[in-house]
Parts: C-alpha cells; sequence; structure tokens
C-alpha cells in the first residue's frame, strides 16, 4: 500500500528517520560511556521499545503503571517507572511485575515509601525506588536538602525498600531563550542533581543510578558531567514540531499525521478531517521550543494549522488555499508527539511512500 492510499486521519512514521535518531541518540550516550533509557511514554509501542533496546539501550523508561505491564508482557524487562507510584493497588502491581522483571519506580516523599514498606513487606525482593530531584522544573521531586537527607535515612532504615538511585528531569529547558540558556539550564540541572548523589553517599548510601534527561538539551552535544550514569530521554525517536524548533529544522521529525482537505469554504480557509481527537492542541509559547498554531503542514512554506474543532482543523492561507484541492492527502506534524500517539490505535511504518508495517500502540489509554 502507498502512505497516501491510507485511510485519514492515519499517525504515519519514517522509518529511516527514526532509525537514524535512535542510532544518533545512542551515539551520543555511547560517547560518553553512559547508560541510554529511552522514555517509551512518547510512542507507547513495544515494537519501537524493542529497537531501541536492539540499538544498544540499557532498559527503558515508562511512566504509569499500566505502560509497564504492557512493555513487559511483550518483553521488555528492565523498565524504570519514571513518576510516584502512590497507593496499595498499584503498588501491588508493580510488586507483582517485579516477580519476572527488573522493575523500579520513582519517589519523592517519606510518607510514599511507607506505603512501599507496608505493600512489600511479604514480598521475597524489596521495592527498587530512585528519588526524583527537583532541579528547576516546578514539578515533582525533592527540593530541600533537609527533607532528601531524611527521605534517604528513612530509606536505609526500611526492610523492604532499596534505593537504586536518583532521577531528575531538566523539562524547564524546553522554555530556554536560546541555546546558551538550554546550556545554562541543563549543566545547573546535572550540578544539583550531583550535588544530590554526593550527599547520598555521604550518608553512606552508594548510587547504582545517577539519571537525567529531558530532548531539547541532549539535540546538542552540550556534554554529561561525570557521575552520571544515565540518560532518560524521550521525544527524540520521533520528534515533533517543538523539537524541529529547538534545532532549527523539521527534518529529524519522523512522525506525522495524514489528514484529508474535505472543505475550502471561503477564499482563504481550508478544512481537513483531523481535528483535536486526532492532533493535541497543546502549544508552547516561549523559548526554543515555541510553536505556532497548533501543527505544521510538512514540506509547506511555513503554513500551520491555525484552529482545531473535535474532528477539524481550519487553515487560513489564501495562497494554500489555491493550491490544495479537496480529497488531497496532507502531512501535519504534531506541535507534541507523546499525546499525539496516545490517540491511536495503530501507527503506520513508511519508507518512501509504502508502508511497511502496521504496529499496534499497545499502551495506549495505560494511565493507572
Amino acid at each position: 500500500m502507498k502512505m497516501k492510499e491510507l485511510d485519514t486521519p492515519s499517525l504515519v512514521i519514517d522509518r529511516e528517520i527514526m532509525m537514524d535518531n535512535i542510532r544518533r541518540m545512542q551515539s551520543y550516550a555511547d560517547k560518553y560511556n553512559v547508560h541510554l533509557r529511552p522514555h517509551t511514554k512518547t510512542h507507547k509501542m513495544p515494537a519501537l521499545a524493542k529497537l531501541q533496546v536492539d540499538a544498544g539501550a540499557n532498559g527503558i523508561t515508562v511512566a504509569k503503571v499500566g505502560e509497564a505491564e504492557v512493555m513487559a508482557e511483550n518483553g521488555l524487562s528492565d523498565i524504570f517507572v519514571a513518576n510516584q507510584i502512590v497507593g496499595e493497588v498499584k503498588l501491588n502491581r508493580i510488586k507483582k511485575l517485579a516477580e519476572t522483571i527488573d522493575i523500579s519506580f520513582g519517589v519523592d516523599s517519606i510518607e510514599q515509601c511507607k506505603m512501599i514498606e507496608n505493600v512489600f513487606s511479604d514480598s521475597q525482593k524489596p521495592a527498587q525506588v530512585l528519588i526524583e530531584i527537583e532541579v528547576g522544573e516546578n514539578r515533582s521531586g525533592v527540593i530541600e536538602e533537609s527533607d532528601y537527607i531524611r527521605l534517604v535515612d528513612y530509606i536505609k532504615s526500611s526492610s523492604h525498600v532499596n534505593l537504586k538511585g536518583i532521577f531528575s528531569h531538566d523539562g524547564h529547558t524546553y522554555k530556554a531563550k536560546d541555546l546558551e540558556d538550554c546550556r545554562r539550564l541543563y549543566n545547573e540541572a546535572q550540578k544539583r542533581t550531583l550535588h544530590f548523589a554526593q550527599l547520598a553517599k555521604e550518608q553512606g548510601c552508594k548510587l547504582e543510578t545517577v539519571s537525567i534527561g529531558s530532548t531539547p538539551p541532549l539535540l546538542h552535544d552540550f556534554g554529561v558531567m561525570e557521575g552520571i550514569t544515565e540518560l532518560r530521554v524521550g521525544t527524540y525517536i520521533l520528534m515533533d514540531v517543538a523539537q524541529g524548533n529547538a534545532i532549527g529544522s523539521y527534518s529529524s521529525c519522523a512522525a506525522s499525521v495524514l489528514t484529508t482537505v474535505i472543505s475550502k469554504p471561503t477564499n482563504e480557509r481550508v478544512i481537513t478531517d483531523v481535528g483535536a481527537k486526532g492532533l493535541t492542541m497543546q502549544t508552547r509559547i516561549e523559548g526554543i521550543c515555541a510553536t505556532k498554531g497548533t501543527g505544521y503542514i510538512k514540506n509547506s512554506d511555513q503554513v500551520h494549522i491555525d484552529q482545531l474543532f473535535d474532528e477539524h482543523a481550519i487553515i487560513y492561507n489564501e495562497g494554500f488555499r489555491n493550491q490544495v484541492a479537496i480529497g488531497e492527502k496532507l502531512e501535519v506534524i504534531p506541535n507534541h508527539i507523546c499525546p499525539v500517539c496516545n490517540l491511536y490505535d495503530y501507527a503506520y511504518l513508511v519508507s518512501g511512500d509504502e508502508v511497511v508495517e502496521e504496529i499496534p500502540i499497545l499502551g495506549r489509554g495505560k494511565l493507572q
């Protein structure tokens, strides 16, 4: 089948571009002698996770227990859940997974660790946890050194919780003003993470893993500081408009949404058949990843989607309107690929204009 023969909207992935992205990030990790643990919440596809592991990744990252279960069911055996897992239901699912695979997950409070200690009290293996360090994104993670030291000491005293390492996410680099600002934020995040690793060492804990990562800094060779053991990065495999803006090119964008022109009701308006249910409304409003509109028309002269309804994409561009015909199929590069993958049952791997594989997105909807 030719790509343009697919019904729309469809999520398509250029195989060659994707494989180049996989190899490039693995080479980056190898250059600095650190592990690569790709974050598979980007694509939610075990088939792509296996390609990343085959290329040299030492394991994978997921965001939710449900994603971990899907990946484990499909042969992935070393999984980190980069999130705080709270509550008996989810912790019991983690405990079940730990019977057959290597699984670890994030913590940032003593209250959470008390729950873990209770749930794992009858387990033959202790829970493997990494403490999250807040490094500037203003999300989850330990902020105060005193809280961190108390948490480390609590885990040390626990019988059923083992401190495997620490991790951080420098997601605020997406808002960096320019590349030098991105480098500065990235380096500050590394230094802060390493500082907390040293604090753990002073408390008598030797950490196996010191993990960092977000895509924007790792698209540039800003280096990796000594003491970092792992890069945890996701969007690089498929890329999107935001990441393309960070490097000044969309040539590494492997994923797009195929959509059909269904109406041209005015002299400047074009309507296609993908709306908010198939293309995220998310935008990035500042910094090197700032986006325009809600999706970029691939290979166009800066044509963006101006508005999304549930099932309609609206473009206001008279010149573009005169170039396209009703029934013509276009490719849209999403602003943010991660939520888009979660909207489709399948992705279509293409080589040139040929569809070479239909890949089930088995992690779709695994939000628990």
